[in-house]
This record gives structure tokens, sequence and C-alpha cells, in this order.
């Protein structure tokens, strides 16, 4: 199975290196790196020419610089660089970021995966960060059942049926959701430990509680399950001014009506599986 593997980056000089490093050490041979330089300016440029330069399957393209958000920017940055692939007769589809490590046979176990389970219509491992005493621990920020953003890889059918990936923040949960009501499965791979080397959002200028209220906005979230899951990051913070803050966000967004990128049906979709997981873990139905 052949793997096409579009990398995003911006600003990624520090941490690339280490990146395509590790994909280059991959007992797995079949794939091909596109590196999307997002209009970085930095020495990015220099760090992707050096692969380039000595393996093949290592390609890149530039985009003009732009403002750098979450969520919308990189899916944009992956979609340029699948346009001028085009798949590239890919199996596997994937969107890795600039700045994780993966272990050798990282390809080779996803490969496998897909291959012995056609119903696997996205799979990942577990991402990992460093401590200050220098300990890989896991990182924790999502249940263990949901392949992070930094390590998609999606069989082609699946991704194609389900219209690739949506240029809006929470992209990599609607994926998710939309791929498993399509009748695909969403696999993580816990034996896969991939290491995240820089902390996520730290590199964002979009505060907190705005980014949360847009976040839950254009996931397509009814005003109930939003203030529900206001209520939930509120708490972790014991701010009761923090769950105003988000819901003032997401409100300003509705009143704006906001485009979004997900459809009626697909808002659906997404409201359902929200309350089905609410009423698991909460109501204990």
């Amino acid at each position: 199975m052949r793997f096409l593997i579009i990398i995003p980056a911006h600003n990624e000089e520090e941490h690339l290196g280490f990146t395509l490093e590790s994909l280059a050490a991959q007992t797995y041979k079949d794939f091909k790196v596109m590196v999307v330089n997002d209009g970085s300016t930095d020495n990015t440029s220099g760090v992707i020419r050096g692969y380039k330069d000595k393996d093949s399957r290592f390609e890149s393209i530039t985009l003009q610089k732009s403002a750098h958000q979450p969520g919308s920017k990189v899916v944009n940055a992956f979609k340029r660089g699948l346009e001028v692939t085009q798949t590239d007769g890919a199996e596997i589809i994937c969107k890795f970021d600039a700045d994780i490590i993966l272990p050798e046979n990282y390809l080779e176990t996803v490969a496998l995966a897909f291959k012995e389970n056609p119903e696997y219509g996205l799979v990942g491992g577990l991402l990992y960060i460093e401590t200050q005493t220098g300990e890989w621990v896991y990182e924790g920020n999502s249940n263990k059942s949901h392949v992070r953003g930094p390590m998609k890889a999606y069989r082609k059918e699946c991704f194609l049926e389900m219209g690739g990936l949506r240029e809006t923040l929470g992209w990599d949960n609607i994926d998710s959701v939309i791929l498993e009501h399509l009748g695909w499965k969403e696999v993580v791979l816990p034996d896969l430990h991939v290491k995240l080397i820089k902390v996520k959002g730290k590199d964002y200028t979009v505060k907190q509680s705005d980014y949360y209220g847009r976040y839950f906005y254009f996931l397509g979230l009814n005003r109930f399950l939003a203030y529900i899951a206001s209520m939930k990051e509120a708490s972790k913070s014991k701010s009761v001014s923090f769950f105003f803050q988000i819901i003032s966000t997401y409100e300003k967004c509705r009143s704006a009506k906001l485009e979004l990128k997900v459809s009626k049906e697909e808002q659906k979709v997404i409201n359902n599986r929200r309350w089905a997981m609410l009423k698991k873990k909460w109501l204990k139905i």
C-alpha cells in the first residue's frame, strides 16, 4: 500500500528535520512526502531542500505568506499539497504535522492494519510529550480512541467518501464523526508512540476563550451542547467568567451567521454523536 504524506509547515526550522528524518528511517519504504512550506520566514525551506536533494520521495511546494491561525490554515495548506500531488496513486493519504517524531515501524504497522482490516478508514498512534525531566509521557488531551490531528492516516476510499478535510476549526473531530457515520472505523494503535516536539497552541494569537467559542460554533454544535461543552472547559480552570467568555464568543459567531463547513445533515450527525456521548458519560444511559 502506497502512502502519500502531506506535511503543512510554517516556520518549522527547529522541528521539521526531526519529522523528515523519522520518515526517511521508516522500515516501510513505499511512500511520498509533500511538504507544504506555508509562508515560512525562517530556514524551513533549507531543511526541506536538504531532504529533497538526497531522496526523490521528498517534494515540496511553497505558498505565499498569510496569517497563521489554528484549524483552517493548516487544512488549506494540506489541500494545496493534495491538489499538486492528486493522490499520486496512493492508497493511504496522511496529514502529518511538521513537529512529530515517528517510530521506525510506524508506516509498516499502519499499512498492515489497513491491509488486514478493510473497514478501517482512519488509523494512528498515540501522542507523547517530553517532561522537564526528559521523560516522554502520554499527552492525555484526548481519549485513546481518537486519532489526533498531527498524525492522521486515511484509507483513500474513506477520505474521498467523506469529502476530504474541512477547512475549519474542529476539522480533526468532524472527520471522525463523518467517517464513522459512513460506516468506516477510526482506530488508534496504542503501541505506536509518536513524539510531539512542540506543544500545540502556543503559537496561536487567539485567546483561549475565543478559541473554544469559535471551535464549538464551527464544529456545528447546537446551543445546548455548546453550553455544556463550555461548562466542561470552564470547570477545568474552575472559572465562571471563563464559561461566560466562551459562550459570548459562541453567540457572536451565531449572530454573525459565520459560514460553516459542515452541512445541515452533518451538523445533525455531529450533535447526535455528542448527545450520545453525553448520555453515556454523565447520565449513564
